[in-house]
């Protein structure tokens, strides 16, 4: 599988990273618009090979998207990233025209490849990269609700005391500090809900502290996280590549499911070879219901801050 990562930033040759060494890809692509960076960073990857034992060979490329021809999952790192203090929502204005640009060029060279979209605000982003492409809704995925279940899992494995291979848990909604749904319901140690362990008020410590998950590290780093999202990047193309039929929280564009349409947000997906298999329509209870409602509205209001780029 030939693998294209747009932005050579922290996220994308995170990213790169983690599919090298994997080893289930055969080429990775890094593609960015300051002169050299890309190329730099694909150089530094490779000297690594002989170290972590890959074979992928990764290429670097400033701007010149010839040279992702052919890409099977392309993914849409690029955009300016998160300060302290600012929410995702406050990127859309620059980084929609990015986005916009970015998957133009990607399908003149790679017109059957599997679009994920990380760059924020994330939902937005997806359902602007399903407008400007006209991709089917299986082939434009979102990254956010595998990193914010990842996220949650770690919480949840830090108030149990437990291994985070213990845990299980979901977040599904919005990529924002507000709209996320963390079922903290559902979540579970080796099947027993993690009710059985943890107090109400302790259970809605690790919600919230799920909900800020981004804007916490965000606020201790100075910048966006990178090794988490690089990793969820990863294991959803490494599920795509092995057509795994493996269950991802991601964006995907909804038409019906769970009572919402026209946008995309974090549901429950299987993700294999042709992208999103199908859609999870999992019970949710009246609260998670009502959540998830807002959750979306919220992405619509977000939405609406498009008509410009897509008049």
């Amino acid at each position: 599988m030939k693998v294209t990562i747009v932005g050579a930033g922290a996220v994308g040759a995170s990213c790169a990273e983690y599919i090298a060494i994997k080893n289930f890809a055969s080429e990775v692509v890094i593609l960015d618009i300051k002169e050299g960076f890309a190329e730099g960073k694909a150089m530094d990857l490779m000297q690594c090979a002989s170290l972590n034992k890959f074979d992928t060979q990764i290429t670097g490329s400033t701007s010149d998207y010839s040279k992702t021809a052919g890409s099977e999952v392309a993914v849409i790192t690029s955009g300016i990233p998160r300060k302290p203090g600012m929410t995702r929502e406050e990127l859309i204005g620059i980084n929609a025209g990015i986005v916009k640009e970015v998957c133009g060029n990607l399908l003149k060279h790679s017109p059957n490849a599997i679009i994920i979209v990380v760059s924020n605000p994330m939902d937005t982003m997806a359902f602007l990269a399903h407008k400007v492409t006209g991709l089917p809704k299986n082939k434009v995925i979102g990254m956010g609700g595998a990193l914010d279940s990842a996220r949650f899992k770690f919480r949840l494995a830090e108030a149990l005391g437990c291994p985070q291979s213990d845990v299980d848990g979901m977040v599904i909604g919005g990529h924002s500090d507000k709209g996320m749904v963390p079922l903290i319901e559902k979540a579970a140690r080796n099947s027993v809900k993690v009710s059985e362990f943890l107090s109400a008020e302790r259970m809605q410590e690790v919600v919230e502290a799920t909900k800020v998950g981004g804007a916490t590290l965000t606020g201790l780093l100075g910048t966006s996280a990178w090794y988490a999202p690089g990793a969820a990047v990863s294991a959803m193309v490494q599920a795509i590549a092995q057509d795994a039929q493996k269950i991802f929280p991601c964006s995907a564009l909804l038409d019906g499911e769970y009572g919402i349409s026209g946008i995309s947000i974090g549901v429950p997906c299987v993700l294999g070879k042709n992208g999103i298999e199908r859609i999870v329509e999992v019970s949710l209870s009246d609260a998670e219901k009502t959540k998830l409602t807002e959750s979306a509205e919220g992405v619509k209001k977000t939405n609406s801050l498009l008509d410009g780029v897509l008049a």
